[in-house]
C-alpha cells in the first residue's frame, strides 16, 4: 500500500519480534500507549486484526504472521545488498545479537573479536529479545537452548550459573531488587518474584539496572556468576542457584559459515567465550581474566 509509511511497518515488527508494546518502548523511546495506538491505526489502516492482545502480550494471528515473515524476508533481502554495498567499500558489516549480560562482556572484551587490520564493521544489538538468525536478520548470536530452526547452525560453548549478589560488606539484610514481573521473561529473573516475592523492595525495567543498584547496596539481586564473581565490588550472599544453570550456544545461519569474515568473528567469539568457561559456570572468581 503506498500510503502507509514505511515506519509504520517497523513498529509493527518491533512490537511482534518484543511480544508486546512495554519491550518496543524500550528500544524506539516511545511510550507503550503511542506504540498501541499506532498499531491500532495500522491495523485498521490495512483492515486486518494483525495481533491477539492479553494482559501478557501480543501475540500474532494468522494475517499477523503472514505480514511478519513477509517484512522479514524484505528486512534480508534488503541487508543483503547493504553487506554487498559495504563489501564494495572493503569492509563487511557482521551482525551479532546478544542478551544484556554477554553483551557486557563481549563489549569489555571487544578487542579479541576484531582488531583495526580487520575491513570489518561491528554491528551489536544488545537486548532481552531471543536473537533471530533464520532470515539473517542477525549473522552470529548467543542463545540459552540449542536452536530448532534447520537453517541455524550452533555449537556448544559452556554452561551459565547464578547466584544471589549483594555488595561487598553491605549491610545483611534481606532485600531484594528483581527486574519487573512483566519484563522477567527469563528464568533467573522470575525467581526472586517465585521465591523472595514479599522481600523485594525494588523493581527495575531492565536487568542492567540490577547491577548497578546492588553495586550501590540497594539490595540482593540474582545475577549470571560470570558477572557477579568478576566484580570487585560485589560478593556472593549465597549458593549458586542450581536450577537456573543452563547451557550456552554460539548460533550463525548455516549459509554464513563459510563466508571469511562471518566464520573469522564468530570463531574468534567462540575462543573468547569458552576461555572463560569456568567463570560461566561459576568455578572461578577470575576477575583477573577479564
Amino acid at each position: 500500500m503506498k500510503d502507509v509509511p514505511w515506519d509504520a511497518y517497523q513498529v509493527f515488527l518491533l512490537v511482534a519480534r518484543h511480544g508486546g508494546l512495554t519491550g518496543a518502548a524500550q528500544v524506539t523511546g516511545l511510550s507503550a500507549a503511542t506504540l498501541g495506538r499506532r498499531v491500532l491505526q495500522f491495523e485498521e489502516h490495512l483492515g486486518r486484526s494483525l495481533f491477539h492482545r492479553s494482559p501478557t502480550g501480543y501475540t500474532l494471528t494468522a494475517d499477523g504472521q503472514v505480514l511478519f515473515s513477509e517484512l522479514l524476508a524484505m528486512e534480508s533481502a534488503a541487508r543483503r545488498v547493504e553487506q554487498w554495498q559495504s563489501e564494495a567499500r572493503g569492509a563487511v558489516t557482521i551482525r551479532i545479537a546478544l542478551g544484556s549480560w554477554i553483551g557486557l562482556f563481549v563489549t569489555e572484551n571487544i578487542g579479541a573479536l576484531v582488531t583495526e587490520r580487520d575491513a570489518i564493521r561491528l554491528d551489536l544489538s544488545v537486548g532481552e529479545q531471543r536473537s533471530q538468525l533464520s532470515h539473517r536478520e542477525n549473522h552470529i548470536g548467543m542463545r540459552a537452548h540449542e536452536p530448532e530452526e534447520p537453517n541455524l547452525a550452533s555449537r556448544y560453548i559452556s554452561e551459565v550459573a547464578y547466584a544471589p549478589y549483594r555488595r561487598r560488606n553491605g549491610a545483611d539484610f534481606d532485600r531484594w531488587i528483581a527486574v519487573e514481573e512483566a519484563e522477567a521473561h527469563s528464568a533467573y529473573l522470575q525467581w526472586p518474584h517465585r521465591h523472595k516475592a514479599a522481600e523485594i523492595a525494588i523493581t527495575v525495567n531492565r536487568p542492567r539496572s540490577l547491577l548497578d543498584l546492588v553495586r550501590a547496596g540497594a539490595g540482593l539481586a540474582v545475577l549470571p556468576c560470570f558477572i557477579g564473581d568478576r566484580d570487585p565490588q560485589l560478593e556472593r550472599a549465597g549458593d549458586e542457584i542450581a536450577p537456573l544453570r543452563h547451557r550456552q550456544w554460539l548460533v550463525t545461519h548455516s549459509d554464513d559459515r563459510s563466508r571469511r569474515e562471518i566464520r573469522l568473528v564468530a570463531d574468534r567469539l567462540a575462543k573468547l567465550l569458552k576461555a572463560h568457561a569456568d567463570l560461566f559456570g561459576g568455578r572461578k572468581s577470575a576477575r583477573s581474566q577479564v
